[in-house]
């Protein structure tokens, strides 16, 4: 049981390839051509609603002598005329009596049944985020043309590096202070609360897609990936490129949340020195790279998703008597904390946020998962070498043909 619980957590960001005789290329063109149809349509409405608003009920200079004039007589004229045409013999409707009252007990019971149909009931934010499909590679191909990476992996492309160690979910911000609990996290599967609402910065009517760190307890990180919605202005039809920018910009203007009282221990526990966060205070954007031509993925993007990131996180760092945090957060200092890398996420740079599983961004993770054919993992190739392996054979490949260009120049 360990064993299936472990495997389910370590691949919480991968998704199965979905059952199709397509290819993931051919997947990818349709889905952000679907996107593109949407869109057009959405702009086709919001165009016809302009163009009912320039409309006129008045009647204009050249049409005043042709139209007729219709005097406004109010409701009151038509009043007895439909009265003197309705026939006196005609039944009217019966008007139907109220149920019986129900008991208060049974009120009760049925108050109750219905709390449990709610329960099981699947929740609202369930697959809300976009979650990437794992990037389909063949090795065996690649000095050919059919090596999985994307024709336009250079220009059409959008990178996200390192993506951090944690548990996906959406940060929804609700109306309220910042000193009142405001802010709740949503899993991804079921949607369901991850910890009770807790004070944040975030401007109420906001929805952002996240990682909770998986050390959150003691550097209280919540990692922002995607924006949603911000201050109730849907973003999740903007390109890839523009979120990340309207994240960045957005998330440096907040103020920065005060760590929380750490609540004292209880009389079955021992007394702690060392402080745990309760919620997270600290939202940081994971980076992203527009340049995603082969020789900086190699040179810098690659790496990056392998290396530890480097952060700076406030930490109370004295607590009162018996190992109580006192209520007032004393001696706050800065330390350096180090957050486990997972992989890389590549974005279409054209494609808007959509919910569920999309072949428009792709997860190539540190850690493989063919342990679940059978295939031991130490003696399986990391996706993310596998990657970067295919890169490398485009570049030589580039090489190559340049060369040969060139005696083919020198020749003539």
């Amino acid at each position: 049981m360990a064993d299936v619980k472990n495997s389910r957590k370590s691949t919480y960001k991968h998704v199965s390839i979905a059952n199709s005789s397509l290819s993931q290329q051919a997947r990818r063109v349709q889905a952000l051509e679907d996107q593109k149809k949407r869109r057009a349509s959405k702009v086709d409405a919001l165009r016809q609603l302009e163009s009912f608003g320039n409309l006129s009920l008045s009647v204009s200079d050249d049409e005043e002598d042709a139209a007729p004039r219709i005097v406004p007589q109010g409701l009151g004229a038509f009043v007895g005329a439909f009265e003197s045409s309705t026939p006196k013999d005609v039944a009217q409707p019966a008007i139907p009596t109220p149920p019986p009252s129900v008991p208060r007990r049974s009120r009760k019971k049925r108050k109750g049944h219905v709390k449990k149909q709610d329960a099981n009931e699947t929740s609202e934010w369930a697959d809300r985020c976009m979650y990437a499909e794992l990037l389909e590679m063949n090795v065996e191909d690649a000095w050919g043309d059919l090596d999985g990476l994307p024709d336009d992996l250079e220009t059409g492309w959008v990178a996200v590096a390192p993506v951090p160690v944690g548990k996906r979910c959406l940060a929804v911000a609700h109306q309220g202070s910042a000193s009142a609990p405001n802010t709740i996290l949503r899993s991804r599967a079921l949607g369901k609360p991850l910890m009770p609402r807790f004070p944040s910065t975030l401007p109420p009517n906001t929805i952002l897609d996240c990682i909770l760190d998986a050390d959150w307890r003691s550097n209280g990180i919540l990692h922002v990936l995607d924006v949603i919605k911000w201050k109730s202005q849907d973003v999740a039809d903007c390109e890839t490129a523009f979120r990340f920018w309207w994240r960045d910009t957005r998330l440096a203007e907040l103020t920065t949340s005060p760590p929380p009282t750490m609540p004292p221990s209880r009389p079955s526990e021992a007394p702690s020195d060392t402080y745990r966060f309760s919620y997270p205070t600290k939202l940081v954007p994971v980076p992203h790279h527009t340049n995603t031509t082969l020789t900086h993925l190699v040179s810098h993007v690659v790496p990056a998703s392998r290396a530890a990131r480097s952060l700076s996180v406030d930490i109370p760092t004295s607590v009162g008597d018996e190992g109580m945090m006192m209520d007032a957060l004393v001696n706050v200092a800065p330390v350096n904390i180090t957050v486990a890398a997972d992989g890389l996420l590549l974005y279409v740079a054209e494609a808007s946020y959509e919910s569920g599983t999309s072949p428009l961004s792709s997860w190539v993770p540190i850690v493989s998962y063919n342990t679940i054919d059978g295939m031991d993992e130490s003696a399986a190739e990391s996706p993310l070498d596998k990657f970067n392996r295919l890169v490398q054979r485009r570049l030589e490949k580039r090489a190559i043909a340049e060369n040969r260009d060139d005696d083919v120049a020198m020749e003539m």
